[in-house]
């Protein structure tokens, strides 16, 4: 069957997300309803986001797909100063936890439908009541659009709950934001063919919810007062290389130390034999180029001398101020340099995994 959606609904959902990340630039961002992570797996390399954390329901379909947020090898090799944690739970949407609280963003992309219409009350008190974050981004299907999906009879999921009208949706949502301080707007993915719009809408309809800013909060269900209540059980947390830890930091600048000092001697040698090429740039050129390098990680030379100090591959010299090389007239063994050079001692990498296809549900499947 030729898919009705180019590109796919499920991929058009998780775009919006990636755009509001990319408008708004959340620092700390859930998933609820994480399943396979595929969403989760867009978010982490939008840097912007120092906290990533996932919540589903089936741990075991979490676990199977965990590994792939793990660093990948150009994380160890290049850190950057962005910090990133992603954290992983196992638990209900209809339960509290603390550490979900005052999120930057939470995104429920199609999970409400899987919920009973109690479960839904449950759910509003805890996303908007309990966790009370900036900002929702909230997915559901639109039933009005329904009759449009070839072959379709009844929902489009066997587990569905039950399907929203435009209508519906909105009553639902008008009635979150005057119960807990939001408001919303209205939107979606899917379009339908010309001249269908008005009619039916989105094939997904969305609401976007941000926190008003006020001063009474007797709506809200954990105040500063509230019991904290631990309810799920964190599957994994994987912390991202980052200069920001000072052991990496030092295992960077050691690498470029090393590899600047070498680089000089080399150098140096060149220009005393009279081998070297007249396109090389000055030492002088040279020796600027790698102290702002290093300069721009270490911030000042006192921070670089303390960072430096109690490494055995780096001898300074007494008063702390320059890197002490030997020189030998006889060049070493090219290949035994190049081990030197690069053995940073960065831990090695988790082996890479490539991504599955992402799995939508039984109708979403053939769109």
């Amino acid at each position: 069957m030729e898919p009705l959606f180019h590109p796919p609904l499920h991929r058009q959902r998780h775009q919006f997300v990636v755009d509001f990340v990319k408008r708004n630039k959340p620092q700390k961002v859930l998933d609820l309803g994480c399943c396979e992570c595929s969403l989760l797996k867009r978010l982490k390399f939008h840097r912007e986001v120092h906290l990533l954390v996932g919540l589903d329901i089936d741990g075991t379909k979490v676990k199977k797909k965990m590994h792939e947020l793990a660093p990948l090898s150009t994380d160890y090799l290049q850190p950057s100063y962005d910090q990133l944690c992603i954290e992983l739970y196992e638990g209900s949407v209809t339960e509290r936890d603390a550490r979900l609280r005052g999120f930057d963003l939470v995104t429920s992309i199609e999970l409400i439908e899987h919920l009973t219409l109690a479960d839904v009350k449950r759910f509003s008190e805890v996303v908007f009541g309990y966790m009370t974050p900036a900002a929702a981004i909230v997915s559901t299907p639109n039933c009005e659009y329904n009759p449009l999906l070839p072959g379709l009879r009844g929902f489009r999921h066997s587990d569905h709950k039950f399907e929203w009208s435009r209508a519906e949706f909105k009553s639902w949502a008008l009635k979150v934001c005057s119960q807990f301080g939001y408001e919303v707007e209205f939107t979606g993915v899917g379009q339908p063919a010309s001249g269908y719009q008005e009619s039916v809408g989105f094939c997904s309809q969305i609401g976007v919810f941000r926190r008003l800013e006020r001063g009474d909060d007797r709506n809200t269900l954990g105040g500063a007062d509230a019991e904290e209540v631990y309810s799920y059980k964190l599957l994994c947390s994987i912390n991202y290389p980052s200069l920001c830890d000072n052991n990496i930091l030092r295992r960077v600048l050691v690498s470029e130390v090393l590899f600047g000092a070498e680089k000089l001697k080399s150098r140096w040698m060149e220009k005393k034999s009279g081998e070297g090429k007249a396109s090389y740039a000055p030492i002088e050129t040279e020796k600027e180029r790698e102290a702002h390098r290093v300069s721009t990680l270490s911030g000042s030379l006192g921070n670089l001398r303390r960072l430096l100090m109690d490494e055995p591959d780096v001898e300074l010299s007494q008063d702390g101020d320059a890197v002490l090389v030997t020189c030998h007239e006889q060049e070493l063994d090219e290949e035994e340099a190049q081990d030197d050079l690069e053995d940073s001692g960065y831990e090695q990498a988790s082996r890479l995994h490539s991504a599955a296809a992402e799995q939508e549900d039984n109708w979403e499947a053939s769109v």
